[in-house]
Formats: structure tokens, C-alpha cells, sequence
């Protein structure tokens, strides 16, 4: 097993440090090589996503992702800005299905934003749709608007458009997922007013009459899909929709776990081959700071070990060792209330590491 490690910007260097660690304590046979990517690899090699590391992912058996990202790079061109990397590497791999688990952990039913009666034993796994939409459509740019309400003035413009295999290999994801679950697809659109979303939901329907029929399938908006989400969360298993709209309910789902630290993700093409980050960003105000929550990268190393490299085993041992911890009542800044012990960065992957090995977890106070 060969797995391209690539830290990326900001807190994104320490959270996959920690998951590195855990991984190497599981006495797996696997290689693995660090690349740039991000601010870090345009700083070196003037591009965010140089073909040294294009290559290296390309070669690997799945990606361990950090998080790029840095607001100094905001005023370079877009084809500069750290965020092409992901976006680079999402579209040269063909990694078009992103899985966003969503679970509350019983020990931090009181870190969400929400009641403890609204979360407690959630679990929801948002599909999104990620090679697509208005991320990737064509055309897109600047240009002196010939009509509208301001002609003659400077406009934007971005495409959104779904071509009809998208759309069914997505809803085949959707549907062969919630298979293993309770069997219940929520197909989130914007049919009302989007010829794109009206397209995608005729195609759902048509993939979930010809082939899923014992899987409930539910057709929501997305405005009122983030309404329910947080007025009744419980109600939901798999969720699925575009790039745009995943984006966003993903970031809303998150909050409801209590933090969105604690959201791992994988990017799967077709084969299976994945590239795994957690849900949040490089969040620069506390980089170096050892501050940052590595558990969503710890679990995003878990669901590496699950879905690309066939380590079930070694995937639960993980996320036993995630709960144990949060057992014992350590909590990074962004999950800590009265009652538990606040760890750093580091100290988060130690104790992780200890339940790992057998080892009694602790930490410095």
C-alpha cells in the first residue's frame, strides 16, 4: 500500500502529523510520501499543484489530505490560489463522490449547537457530488454585461450544468449506500427554479424506479433541507446532492456533531480510489498555534483504511480509539465545555495513540 501524504497549508501540517502517527502504530505494510501542495507548494515551485505531486498522487493507493488555504494568496489569480489544488486533484483523479459522515458522538451530545435531544445517536451520511456543477461548468469569467439591468456594466458570470452520467453514477452511489444503511435516500435539488436541479431530479427519479425501488427515496429543496436539518437532524440517513449544495448542508451537518473538527471525508472515483481531508479547512488564525482539532483527519485516515485499502480491522481499531478518548474526557478548544480536560493538537494524537497500543490514556494539566 502506497499512500501520498500531502499536509497542505496552515493547521493542515499538524492534524495529518497526528494521523500519520496513528497509522504507523497499526503495524500496517504501507509506504508512504510527503509532497507540497497549496500556498506551501506555490511558494516553492510557484504552482498549488505542482506535477511532482500531481504524479505521486496519481501513483498512490489513496491521499491522506490536509488543508489549503491562506488569506496572503487571496489577491493572486485564481489559477494560483491554493484552493486549485483540490480542486485540481478532485477533477485529474475523477474523484466525483464525496462521503461526509455526520455522527454525534454520545460524549459530545452537549458540544452541539443544538439540543442534546435533537443529536444524540445521529447519523447522517451526506453524499455530494463533486466534479460537477457550478465548481467546473464552462463557461465562466468576466466580461461587459449586453443586457439585464445593467448593460455596459462589469458582471460575473459562473455556469451550472449536470450532464445525465453524472447524475446517475452519483444517484447509484447514493442508493447502493443507503442499501447498508436504513435504506432511505434524501435527494436534495432546486427544482423550482433551477432547469439544472429539475434535470437532476427527473434523472434520480428514473435511476430509483429502474433499479432501487426497495430504497425510500424523498425529494427535498435545499432551502428547507437546511431547515430540517437542524429542526429535525434525526430524520435524514443519506443525504445526496450537487457540489454547491453539499458544499454548504456538509458545513451545516457538521455543526450539529459539535464541531466541524470532528468531520472527516473521503473523495472516491469510480474504482474506489479515494483522497482523504477532513471536512474543515487550514483554518491560518491558529495554525502553529497546537490548538487544532486532529480527530477529523484521524477519522479521515480510518475511512482511508476502509474504502481504498481494504483495513476494516484496522479502520475500527481507530475509531475505538477516537471514542475511548473522548471517553476519558479530552477535548481540543473547539469541543471543550465544563467537566472535560482542554488538550492540544499534539496531546490529542497522544492519547489516540495510547488506545491504540493498549496504553493508559493521559494528558499534562
Amino acid at each position: 500500500m502506497k499512500i501520498a501524504i500531502l499536509p497542505g497549508d496552515g493547521i493542515g501540517t499538524e492534524i495529518v502529523e497526528q494521523a500519520v502517527r496513528v497509522l504507523k502504530v497499526l503495524d500496517l505494510a504501507f509506504e508512504s510520501e510527503t509532497a507540497l501542495v497549496g500556498g506551501a507548494a506555490y511558494e516553492a515551485h510557484g504552482h498549488p499543484l505542482p506535477e511532482g505531486t500531481l504524479k505521486l498522487a496519481q501513483a498512490a493507493d489513496a491521499i491522506l489530505f490536509g488543508a489549503v488555504g491562506d488569506w496572503k494568496y487571496d489577491k493572486l489569480e485564481r489559477a494560483l490560489r491554493p484552493e486549485q489544488a483540490i480542486l485540481g486533484l478532485r477533477k485529474q483523479l475523477g474523484l466525483f463522490a464525496n462521503f461526509r459522515p455526520a455522527l454525534c458522538y454520545e460524549q459530545l451530545t452537549h458540544a452541539s449547537s443544538l439540543k442534546p435531544e435533537l443529536v444524540a445517536g445521529l447519523d447522517i451520511l451526506i453524499i455530494r457530488e463533486l466534479t460537477g456543477d457550478i465548481y467546473f461548468g464552462q463557461p465562466r469569467g468576466r466580461r461587459t454585461a449586453v443586457d439585464g439591468h445593467f448593460p455596459g456594466a462589469e458582471e460575473a458570470f459562473d455556469t451550472m450544468r449536470y450532464s445525465r452520467p453524472e447524475i446517475e453514477r452519483i444517484a447509484h452511489v447514493a442508493f447502493q449506500a443507503a442499501r447498508k444503511r436504513s435504506k432511505k435516500v434524501t435527494s436534495v435539488d432546486k427544482a423550482n427554479v433551477l432547469e439544472t436541479f429539475q434535470f437532476w431530479k427527473d434523472v434520480v427519479t428514473e435511476v430509483h424506479a429502474a433499479h432501487y425501488q426497495d430504497v425510500e427515496l424523498q425529494h427535498m429543496y435545499v432551502d428547507n433541507a437546511a431547515m430540517q436539518l437542524v429542526k429535525a437532524p434525526k430524520a435524514f440517513d443519506v443525504v445526496f446532492t450537487g457540489n454547491m449544495f453539499g458544499d454548504i448542508l456538509s458545513d451545516e451537518a457538521a455543526m450539529l456533531t459539535g464541531s466541524i473538527g470532528m468531520l472527516p471525508s473521503a473523495s472516491l472515483d469510480k474504482n474506489g480510489k479515494g483522497l482523504y481531508e477532513p471536512s474543515h479547512g487550514s483554518a491560518p488564525d491558529i495554525a502553529g498555534k497546537g490548538v487544532a482539532n486532529p480527530l477529523a483527519t484521524i477519522l479521515s485516515a480510518a475511512m482511508m483504511l476502509r474504502y481504498s485499502l481494504n483495513q476494516p480491522a484496522a479502520a475500527d481499531r481507530i475509531e475505538s480509539a477516537v471514542k475511548a478518548v473522548l471517553s476519558a474526557g479530552l477535548r481540543t478548544p473547539d469541543i471543550w465545555s465544563e467537566g472535560t480536560t482542554k488538550v492540544g493538537t499534539r496531546e490529542m494524537g497522544d492519547a489516540v495513540v495510547a488506545a491504540i497500543t493498549g496504553k493508559t490514556i493521559t494528558t499534562k494539566t
